[in-house]
């Protein structure tokens, strides 16, 4: 099975393994201009409610996003997935206070150092993408989301989607 994971690598170019964390990982830049149509950010757009993981199978996760610079825009954004759109990263009710530096992992985006257990292990099934939701325009700004999976079952891969 060839998929776009990485496994996590040690500065020596060894495989590292840890039980707090998942054994292989993605990641995925979004950037906002939500003043032009259909792009990341603009609500309503061909963007909004988009995957940003495509997800096949059943898997194990751990995601969060890294602001890489500083939103705009005065409005609500989640990350989950069809029918439960906050149910990976909780809502939050303005994005314009997300400073570069910061994790997003929860609805208060307040830190830029947190705990590696503030981002709890869900399992995705049925091949459920990942998609990002914006109650809003988000002007300008960008995030990097990272994602910490296992498969779960024998066609279980996450990988960055093409949007």
């Amino acid at each position: 099975m060839k998929t776009y994971a990485e496994q996590f690598i040690d500065g020596q170019g060894e495989a590292i393994y840890d039980s707090t964390w998942l054994p292989l990982r993605c990641e995925k830049e979004i950037t906002f201009a939500g003043a032009t149509t259909d792009a990341w950010g603009d609500d309503g757009g061909a963007l909004d409610g988009a995957a940003v993981f495509t997800v096949t199978g059943t898997v194990r996760v751990r995601v969060f996003a890294v602001v890489e610079t500083d939103l705009a825009g005065a409005v609500s954004i989640e990350l989950g997935v069809t029918g439960s759109p906050a149910s990976l990263i909780a809502q939050c009710a303005d994005a314009s206070g997300m400073v570069k530096g910061e994790i997003w992992h929860d609805a208060s985006v307040d830190a830029k150092v947190e705990a590696a257990t503030v981002a709890p292990e869900k399992i995705i099934g049925d091949g459920m993408d990942m998609i990002l939701t914006v109650g809003g325009n988000i002007t300008a700004g960008v995030l990097r989301f990272i994602v910490a999976w296992m498969p779960l079952s024998a066609n279980g891969s996450v990988v960055p989607s093409s949007n």
